[in-house]
């Protein structure tokens, strides 16, 4: 398989690192000093082209491959408003395309025990949910995408809350994400449930990157000669 890398820094790296080794061929390596090259990418030397950059030029670049053919996974989060958008684009134009928020299989298996929890606790309203995740200073959208959607999984189930606030609680019905920035933590999401007399708290730590440079390398496998909107769920058949 022919891999474009949009973005090469620690991540666009370490993706490669697994593509290689899964037998696959890096035709592109697109970063700040040649971006124009990025118009050269078609499908016919290229089968996916991976995304990690930043939420400042995402919606630029998704915008271009997808118009020049091109088959997407995309890891970049921070946009998400404008994900739509790009999906809508996407199907216009026949091509596979991919985003996750995470695409650690550990983190996707979290996904669903956290959606699972918060159908069990939408019974027991003496219990107040929060979410706190711990990434690296360099990171540079608060929440993670991550968090975000572990969110997600929790409004979907406990009807009280209707939104994510950051840091602190807007009001009753907001779920407070609490975000920390601090050395070079990978990733580690907590969610809990406190109540008067206990709490129950489930955990993800993520030891290194490297479950997220493979889990992009399977997804952009799976959706290689697929087209349409595709998300972790079915490259892990969730």
């Amino acid at each position: 398989m022919k891999i474009a890398l949009i973005g090469y820094g620690k991540m666009g790296k370490m993706i490669e690192k697994f593509a290689l080794e899964r037998n696959h061929q890096i035709t592109w390596k697109i970063d700040l000093d040649n971006h124009n090259d990025i118009k050269k990418i078609s499908r016919d030397n290229t089968d996916v082209a991976i995304e990690f950059t930043s939420p400042e030029s995402v919606v630029e670049n998704l915008s271009m491959l997808i118009k020049q053919g091109v088959n997407v996974v995309c890891g970049t989060t921070g946009w998400k408003s404008q994900l739509t958008q790009i999906q809508e684009m996407a199907i216009q134009q026949q091509v596979g395309f991919l985003w996750s928020s995470n695409f650690s299989i550990g983190v996707n298996l979290f996904f669903k025990l956290n959606q699972y929890l918060a159908k069990l606790m939408s019974n027991y309203p003496q219990y107040t949910p929060e979410i706190e995740e711990i990434h690296h200073i360099h990171k540079k959208d608060a929440p993670s995408g991550t968090a975000i959607t572990l969110a997600e999984g929790i409004l979907k189930y406990i009807p009280k809350y209707s939104h994510w606030s950051l840091n602190k609680q807007e009001n009753e019905s907001s779920l407070v994400i609490k975000a920390v920035r601090e050395g070079e933590v990978p990733g580690t999401h907590i969610i809990q449930y406190n109540s008067s007399v206990d709490t129950i708290e489930i955990t993800h730590k993520a030891k290194s990157r490297e479950g997220f440079a493979l889990g992009a390398v399977i997804a952009a496998e799976f959706i290689a000669n697929k087209k349409g909107i595709f998300t972790m769920d079915d490259v892990l058949s969730l």
